[in-house]
């Protein structure tokens, strides 16, 4: 059976069995979040995509590109995002980044850099006096290059794997929740999951067509992480379930 997620502690490069953090027990009590009981009452988040929202993207000028940074080195953060996460820390939301991360996939870079870059996103935001509550990342792609990670998966976006698998961990009201993205996957994912949603971009006539095109019109639009955020915070007192 094909993994639906691979799992961002493994010692080796291929992927196995379960997830993202925190994943399997000993994780999640390393991380402080085991399973919440039955019954308890359960809590909105902020899911947030990580590259274009929580660090900036990256141009690579040969093949005339942006996309993620894929060294340390090319990891920075966002303008901005570490008080956007502190506001909506305050207003009482859990921070849980949910990404696609297909590099590996598309052999542009390695496991090792990809924990590289996860261990220096942790350190800059710990550094802004905020970390997140968890990391869920599908590392799988449809045409991979790398037969380990090829999978049509339910994890990667638009598909709300990650999504119902971090409400189920970490015991969310996805009613309750938003998703943070600069991309209609996020959209999509986060409506299929039924958080309101918000797309983080600058709307221009071709993003309006694909938004038509793909039925995935955001709730809210934000020009950046600290818009969204205050919008967020806007919405914590009596943002209904749905």
């Amino acid at each position: 059976m094909t993994p639906r997620k691979t799992k961002a502690f493994d010692s080796a490069d291929r992927p196995k069995g379960s997830v993202h953090g925190p994943g399997m027990k000993a994780e999640k009590e390393a991380w402080g979040h085991p399973r919440p009981h039955e019954g308890e009452k359960r809590t909105r988040a902020a899911l947030i995509d990580r590259d274009g929202v929580i660090n900036e993207m990256v141009y690579y000028p040969d093949p005339g590109i942006v996309d993620s940074p894929f060294t340390p080195r090319q990891f920075v953060l966002a303008e901005g995002v570490g008080q956007a996460l502190r506001t909506m820390r305050a207003a009482g939301y859990k921070l849980v980044l949910v990404s696609n991360q297909p590099s590996m996939a598309k052999k542009h870079m390695t496991m090792a850099a990809f924990r590289k870059i996860q261990a220096k996103m942790r350190r800059l935001l710990a550094a802004e006096g905020v970390s997140l509550d968890a990391e869920y990342y599908c590392f799988h792609h449809p045409q991979a290059r790398v037969a380990a990670y090829k999978a049509d998966c339910a994890c990667r976006k638009p598909k709300p794997g990650m999504l119902l698998d971090a409400a189920r961990d970490l015991g969310l009201d996805l009613g309750r929740s938003v998703m943070i993205g600069d991309g209609l996957y996020d959209v999509l994912a986060g409506k299929r999951a039924g958080c309101k949603t918000i797309l983080v971009a600058t709307l221009n006539g071709t993003l309006s067509q694909k938004m038509d095109e793909l039925g995935a019109h955001p709730d809210l639009i934000a020009r950046n992480v600290a818009e969204a955020a205050d919008i967020v915070k806007k919405m914590a007192p009596g943002m209904p379930s749905r």
